[in-house]
């Protein structure tokens, strides 16, 4: 449902995606494998259009979604949760769940709805539902980041970097979340950057390699050992 055709991106001049292509199909799972500075950020970053295209297309349902605002492309249910969270510290969890579905005028019932699913989903952020963001942990705050992406993320949602800086134990609930998201999400696809893939092999059913800003190999996941 969410694709990249062919997407050449430069930062500052210099060349960053080189004729990247990737499809996200509906309800599955895509890992985008690659060192740190291989170019998955920037991928994520031209899929929500908060970079500009030199070349190549964005597509989701099929139509060209390149020239849509990023901020329309929550309106089509993309959600993103980026890899230093960037959430509000002064505002609660429930405060930072909230913004994005009302930001995009939701009605009342709907959000309300969004948000008791998320809470389901991830028990712990209604504990911490009062709690300010400034005073979580880093493994609580991409808790958060998901559950927000999620609330605008009907159709799919991206994932930068979700197990960087998680220690162990956090690492395996983050994953278990995502389990249970696919369970009860079937329909919402999922794409997750990750320097590890062997922190994702109970989860996807595709892996890309990028590598110096170019897709290397794809496939099966199992097939990448």
């Amino acid at each position: 449902m969410l694709e990249l055709q062919s997407v050449v991106v430069d930062i500052a001049g210099a060349p960053v995606l080189r004729d990247v292509s990737l499809t996200l199909p509906r309800g599955g799972c895509v890992a985008l494998i690659g060192r740190n500075g291989a170019g998955k950020t920037t991928a994520l970053r031209a899929m929500m259009g908060l970079l500009p295209l030199r070349g190549g297309r964005v597509l989701i349902e099929g139509k060209d979604a390149t020239a849509v605002p990023a901020h329309h492309r929550a309106r089509l249910g993309v959600g993103y949760a980026p890899e230093e969270r960037r959430l509000f510290g002064v505002f609660t969890v429930r405060q930072n769940l909230l913004l994005p579905a009302e930001v995009l005028g939701l009605a009342k019932s709907e959000i309300g709805r969004r948000l008791d699913a998320i809470f389901t989903l991830l028990p712990e952020l209604a504990t911490l539902a009062d709690r300010r963001a400034a005073g979580l942990s880093g493994g609580q705050g991409k808790m958060v980041a998901l559950g927000r992406a999620l609330m605008v993320g009907t159709r799919a949602v991206l994932l930068d970097e979700p197990f960087q800086g998680l220690a162990p134990v956090l690492a395996q609930r983050y994953a278990a979340a995502l389990r249970e998201l696919q369970a009860s999400f079937p329909d919402v696809a999922l794409l997750v950057t990750e320097s590890n893939p062997q922190l994702l092999t109970s989860l996807v059913d595709t892996t890309y390699v990028i590598e110096r800003g170019e897709i290397t190999q794809d496939g099966a996941f199992a097939a990448q050992g």
